[in-house]
């Protein structure tokens, strides 16, 4: 097997950059001779994904958080569609942001979860694409594994990666504290939403998450009933409600128990589109990718079923 790892080196305040030998002998252990590439700004793990990829490799392992591996992701599947050819992913989670691999019930330890990857069987899953506006006004699209959303979620990554304590404080409480703080800020937008070819919703929300995977904000369990391989969106819509009693209200989502409270409402669907009501530029809510804000509404999402092949 034929095996690349892209590494984030700034993941979780450096954690695996600074234990590389260690990491470095693991993965020895378990695979053999390996081929390394470092990331060094965003959207670099995309391309050195997809050029491993294109390269003939077999297994790529996202060595970072969430977004590092939803850009391996999103290379691994933008080669596939050039060429047909399917490579494997891999994750080695560390990061603020692990929810995906949360989501997969990976060991912890670096060596148990590399001697996990190797014995593993490849399985496939769906992935997402969306559809949105960039922070430059052109449209752009990028696939998604886990989780898109648009609203507070969107406003809370910009705070969370702007944050000086990312990294050096754990990623349940950062996330909790600049969910709180931006929901304090946050002014509730009004969308319309369709989900496939049903009658579509408004709403005052304040978050619509688009879940192929469970988790998302450093621990919430936003989609409960969410599944990787059922060709389906969980669609969750967190409609406006008293601001204090939602902030009370957020524990529940940590542990699911909020899919019969009164200001949420669960779709199910494979292509949900999004869009302002009124005033565009008022409504136009910011989108997360699987914990990056590179945008904002309208967006489209589509589920792309079986189109990833995750080795876990």
């Amino acid at each position: 097997m034929k095996v690349g790892v892209v590494l984030n080196p700034i993941a979780g305040g450096g954690r695996l950059k600074r234990h590389w030998p260690e990491v470095a002998a693991s993965l020895k252990k378990h695979f053999g001779d390996f081929e390394l590439r470092e990331t060094q700004a965003e959207g670099d793990a995309e391309r050195l994904a997809l050029d491993l990829a294109a390269s003939g490799f077999d297994l790529v392992i996202a060595a970072g958080g969430d977004g590092t591996a939803s850009e391996v992701a999103d290379g691994l599947l933008q080669a596939f569609d050039e060429s047909g050819r399917t490579t494997e992913l891999g994750l080695l989670p560390c990061g603020t942001g692990i929810d995906f691999a949360r989501g997969l019930g990976l060991p912890r330890g670096v060596d148990a979860t590399l001697k996990q990857i190797a014995e593993a069987k490849p399985r496939k899953v769906d992935a997402g694409r969306i559809c949105y506006i960039d922070d430059h006004g052109a449209l752009a699209s990028r696939h998604f594994i886990n989780i898109a959303s648009l609203g507070m979620s969107g406003a809370t990554d910009r705070a969370v990666n702007a944050d000086k304590r990312k990294g050096k404080v754990s990623a349940k409480a950062l996330f909790f504290w600049r969910t709180v703080v931006e929901f304090v800020r946050y002014r509730f937008q009004d969308v319309r939403i369709t989900v496939d070819d049903g009658t579509p919703v408004e709403a005052r929300m304040a978050l619509v998450a688009v879940a192929n995977g469970k988790f998302f904000g450093g621990g919430m369990m936003i989609a409960p009933d969410a599944e990787l391989d059922d060709a389906q969106f969980d669609i969750v819509i967190l409609r406006a409600a008293g601001k204090l009693q939602l902030i009370r209200d957020i524990r529940l989502l940590y542990g699911g128990r909020h899919r019969n409270h009164p200001a949420i409402t669960i779709l199910r669907g494979k292509k949900v589109v999004v869009e302002p009501l009124g005033d565009v530029e008022k409504n136009g809510a910011l989108v997360d990718i699987d914990g990056e804000s590179p945008g904002r509404i309208p967006a489209t999402f589509e589920i792309l079923p079986g189109a990833l092949t995750l080795r876990y």
